[in-house]
């Protein structure tokens, strides 16, 4: 047995499978390449607007924006009534998923509930939020990642696009164009 292996099955023995997903993860390909299943971008259940887990399986064949907001930030309470108009006109197609960044679990049902969001959450700060805005690379919010069906990022610049084309931000990444 190789010495890496042998290390990497003594991390997770003492560590667990946290720590397997981990090393495993470091060694995926890049962002851009990344399904839904194999990064973990989004877990299995995500919350609704009650805080009930729900099965993820309503996001299968659609667009899934992932948005990084937060109900402290100025730019994203601007943003997120654009974004519920752009989601509902698109429904059928395309989905949010929201992967807050604020304090508390109870801040994030405030933010959530005081917007009427439509859509499903991440737990607040949890591992898979942490994990996914490392693995895309989120560096500000609000932040507006589009995943095609497949779970593969064709952008990364959501928000500035909804902004910009409106409903035609759809057609831009149906038709497999890269953000701007």
């Amino acid at each position: 047995m190789k010495r890496s292996k042998a290390l990497g099955f003594l991390i997770v023995f003492v560590f667990g499978s946290a720590a397997f997903a981990w090393l495993t993860s470091k060694n995926s390909t890049s962002p851009e390449k990344t399904t839904l299943s194999h990064a973990g971008l989004i877990p299995d259940t995500l919350l609704n607007r009650e805080g009930i887990e729900i099965s993820t399986e309503s996001l299968q064949g659609k667009y899934v924006g992932l948005y990084f907001s937060a109900s402290w930030c100025g730019p994203c309470r601007s943003f997120t009534p654009e974004l519920i108009r752009f989601r509902n006109e698109h429904a059928e197609q395309f989905e949010v998923v929201l992967v807050g960044g604020d304090g508390t679990a109870k801040d994030q049902a405030k933010y959530v509930k005081k917007y009427d969001m439509p859509w499903l959450a991440m737990s607040n700060q949890s591992d898979e939020a942490k994990q996914a805005n490392e693995s895309l690379g989120v560096k500000y919010i609000p932040f507006l990642v589009i995943l095609d069906p497949s779970g593969n990022v064709v952008s990364k610049e959501g928000v500035k696009e909804i902004r910009a084309l409106k409903k035609e931000a759809m057609n831009l990444w149906s038709n497999g164009s890269k953000g701007a």
